[in-house]
């Protein structure tokens, strides 16, 4: 029995429909008014980063709180002290409490969310290091009278390291995906930023909605082929800014269907009616699969028609998602598991996969901390933590078994080994090295944007240099370049 070609065309519908993705027929976007108006609608954007910073309010901690603030990170920094931390970092930050050494203390509060960690914390020893730009009290101390070591290495440099590890080893230990979507929790945002678009807009009769439940989103309605119609969708408003997947491979969707082929379209542009990147795919009847698309598989499509010489899906800029069911394939060809009626896909996420693994966690350790009892060391030759390294509690021995416990959790990591640490400004050129031999200063304000940088940097993950400023260097030079030299 075939459907009636003709049916009452609802205005109003049509209507609401260009008034939910902001746009007047024929001309496109009303966004300008929008926010002429002060009205502009609420869109996804690509929220920055959680990063916690721990030992945020020691010397080279402090300044990667400031560092991370200057590139739009959100931070939470893990202090033993709020009211001292306030005095250091001051108000416009998020401060937990909590201590390394005490794993019950590590709970959700402080690493819910967290998507990388940077490690600044330390034994405390006195006379503190860097008191001067030139650590001439420093060396006076230990000239002197024996240093004081005011913590306990084993716990803080490998017993602390490990619980801050296991506490976050779960949320860091998967790289390379990207939740954009997730429909198991529900919320406000993923309500506004879905809508319907059916074939109302070109005279159809098609009518669908998209609706949360607790744990799925439900695309679900009646897709009807009556006014020369033939497709029901869901589209997301416009992103703003546009979203960035540059360096993923594509888009996994886990999605749970009635058996008919769906479609995929994601667009460039934040043209109303202008060309879409489009992906069909199949569904199993009421059963969860995964859907692989892949960016290098997007065709570019006009109105169902392939755009011949088209130009490649561009990953880098996203202005929206769309959802759709059609009678129609690609260049009149229909689609062979289409019929008109009801219809449902349920949809549990959508998620970037393949890409770049960056560092989730970077380590600040030490110069020297494999030189304690290595043949054939001239121990005159080497700095004092090296020299006293037994009567400071072990100190380096521990932060090599600290650095140890990073390497060995499976999440992607950077441990930088600093030379000795100065109070000195910062925007020197670097050495990076190997196999734990150079001796020399560092700056805490190069180490500081050292870590920072190390967290957009592919080539920073899974690797231990040591690190001190050229004698003459002027700048840092080129960070990828630094890295890309480091094995």
């Amino acid at each position: 029995m075939t459907e009636k070609k003709t049916a009452q065309w609802d205005a109003g519908r049509f209507l609401k429909t260009l008034a939910y993705f902001g746009v007047i027929p024929f001309i496109g976007s009303i966004s300008w008014l929008q926010q002429l108006l002060g009205s502009s609608s609420k869109t996804k954007k690509d929220q920055p980063k959680l990063i916690l910073v721990a030992g945020a309010t020691g010397g080279v901690g402090k300044r990667v709180v400031k560092r991370l603030q200057q590139r739009g990170y959100k931070v939470r920094c893990l202090v033993r002290d709020a009211k001292r931390a306030t005095e250091i970092l001051g108000n416009n930050v998020e401060l937990v409490e909590g201590d390394i050494t005490l794993a019950e203390t590590l709970t959700p509060l402080v690493t819910e969310g967290v998507e990388a960690v940077i490690c600044c914390t330390g034994t405390k020893v006195q006379p503190i290091e860097g008191d001067t730009p030139t650590r001439e009290k420093y060396y006076q101390g230990i000239k002197f009278y024996m240093p004081e070591v005011v913590d306990v290495p084993e716990i803080v440099e490998y017993k602390g390291l490990n619980n801050l590890v296991q506490a976050v080893r779960r949320q860091l230990i998967q790289p390379g995906d990207k939740t954009i979507f997730d429909f198991t929790k529900p919320s406000q945002d993923l309500k506004e930023t879905w809508g319907a678009l059916d074939d109302i807009v070109m005279g159809g009769t098609s009518e669908s909605s998209i609706r949360l439940t607790d744990n799925t989103a439900i695309f679900t309605g009646n897709v009807s082929t009556a006014n020369s119609g033939g497709f029901a969708s869901v589209r997301t408003r416009n992103f703003d800014p546009p979203l960035n997947l540059t360096g993923f491979s594509g888009l996994h969707l886990r999605v749970k269907g009635d058996g008919k082929r769906y479609k995929l379209i994601v667009r460039n542009e934040a043209k109303w009616d202008g060309i879409g990147y489009c992906y069909s795919f199949d569904t199993v009847y009421n059963t969860w699969i995964t859907i692989t698309v892949p960016f290098d598989e997007l065709i570019p499509v006009f109105r169902a028609k392939t755009v011949k010489d088209g130009s490649k899906f561009d990953g880098s800029s996203i202005f929206s998602f769309q959802l759709m069911l059609s009678k129609f394939e690609y260049d009149g060809a229909l689609n062979p598991k289409f019929t008109p009626g009801i219809f449902q896909l349920e949809l549990e996420s959508i998620k970037a996969y393949g890409g770049q693994t960056l560092p989730r966690f970077v380590m600040v350790s030490s110069a020297g901390v494999t030189r304690p009892g290595r043949p054939g060391i001239n121990l005159e030759e080497e700095p004092p933590a090296v020299r006293m390294n037994d009567m400071l509690g072990g100190i380096l021995t521990w932060k090599l078994k600290g650095e140890d416990c990073v390497r060995s959790s499976g999440i992607p990591y950077t441990i930088v080994r600093p030379c000795a640490l100065t109070e000195e400004p910062g925007g020197k050129a670097l050495i990076f090295e190997q196999g734990d031999n150079i001796r020399g200063k560092v700056s805490r304000e190069d180490i500081a944007e050292l870590c920072v940088e190390a967290l957009e940097q592919p080539q920073a993950c899974k690797v231990t240099f040591e690190v001190k400023e050229e004698e003459n260097g002027s700048s840092p030079g080129d960070w990828q370049g630094l890295f890309a030299g480091v094995k």
